[in-house]
């Protein structure tokens, strides 16, 4: 692409963002609408920035393109436009928008899940011995289907739940950075936490225990399985930008790929919380199980609801 074409292409883009930094400047008409414009356009001209330093280094316009980006990313991060906004509007909108635009691979993350979980749950079934060869050791040797429930209303809710937060992330935090592994680790991830899961389900099938088995895996699984396949479709798609780089460089696409990659992860943060309280405080609890799997339900809805009215909001910006 020549010079001329590429600033004929952009430089209306270029020129809304100007009206818009000298709009959010003066702190006027700061809507939800605004900021997602802003951040839009303000992403896309560091992207043409990179563009152009690459193919018209010498060019005025990437000096242009400098300074444009050099001012919007002092207002965005330094200024910090409104931080309670923007932090609603990431929940509320940005995250929905990117979730929708990598959908691709968050599916392909639960799909190497429920290859793994499948194909464990296929092998214990046909043998329960298997279980000892596919989980570790400690936690093969401390599955007992007859303790269920039996400690139901005495284990210390606050300190589990936290326990069980920190262990979430912590496997949603690897999912997302095994991406720079060409997504060798992620996939990894997403079959082995399938596997565990599989492996555990035949056993309690066994047992003709499968109906207690998942009341108490779904009320905070709906949640915490979610959140750990869109933040192993962020690795996914870190590392399909590195295996596939297209024209730009491996080192470009990790740049720009772990930015979406890692909002993408922070996203899911309020999910983990939320799945870690279930666990700690619901799933644990002396109720029915009829009840544990109403609760199931509404967090389904909930997911629902709340991927909606994002898209709703998304539609109305554009």
């Amino acid at each position: 692409m020549k010079v001329k074409q590429f600033v004929k292409q952009h430089r209306d883009d270029w020129k809304s963002l100007e009206d818009l930094l000298g709009t959010l400047r003066k702190r006027k008409n700061m809507t939800g609408t605004s900021i997602d414009q802003f951040n839009r356009l303000y992403q896309k001209a560091a992207q043409n920035l990179s563009y152009s330093q690459t193919y018209f280094p010498e060019e005025e316009v990437t000096d242009y393109l400098n300074g444009l980006v050099s001012k919007s990313h002092n207002l965005f991060y330094k200024d910090q436009i409104t931080s309670g906004k923007q932090i609603r509007h990431f929940f509320s909108t940005t995250f929905i928008g990117l979730l929708l635009d990598q959908w691709k691979f968050v599916v392909l993350a639960m799909v190497l899940f429920t290859i793994g979980a499948l194909a464990a749950f296929l092998s214990v079934v046909n043998d329960p011995l298997h279980l000892y060869s596919i989980l570790p050791p400690e936690m093969s040797q401390g599955v007992d289907p007859g303790n269920l429930g039996k400690s139901d209303g005495e284990v210390n809710s606050s300190i589990m739940s936290a326990a069980i937060m920190t262990n979430n992330i912590k496997v949603a935090f690897l999912a997302f950075a095994g991406g720079v592994t060409f997504g060798l680790l992620t996939m990894y991830m997403l079959v082995y936490n399938g596997i565990i899961v599989g492996a555990l389900a035949a056993v309690f099938w066994h047992q003709g225990m499968s109906y207690e088995f998942w009341a108490y895996i779904v009320p905070h699984g709906m949640i915490e399985l979610t959140a750990i396949f869109i933040a192993g479709g962020a690795g996914l798609l870190m590392g399909y930008k590195l295996f596939v780089p297209g024209r730009f460089t491996r080192g470009y696409q990790l740049k720009e790929q772990a930015k979406r990659s890692v909002q993408l992860l922070l996203g899911t943060i309020p999910l983990f919380v939320i799945a870690g309280i279930i666990e700690g405080f619901i799933t644990p609890a002396a109720i029915s199980l009829p009840a544990k799997y109403m609760v199931a339900l509404l967090t389904v809805a909930g997911l629902i609801l709340y991927v909606a009215i994002g898209k709703l909001r998304l539609s109305r910006l554009h």
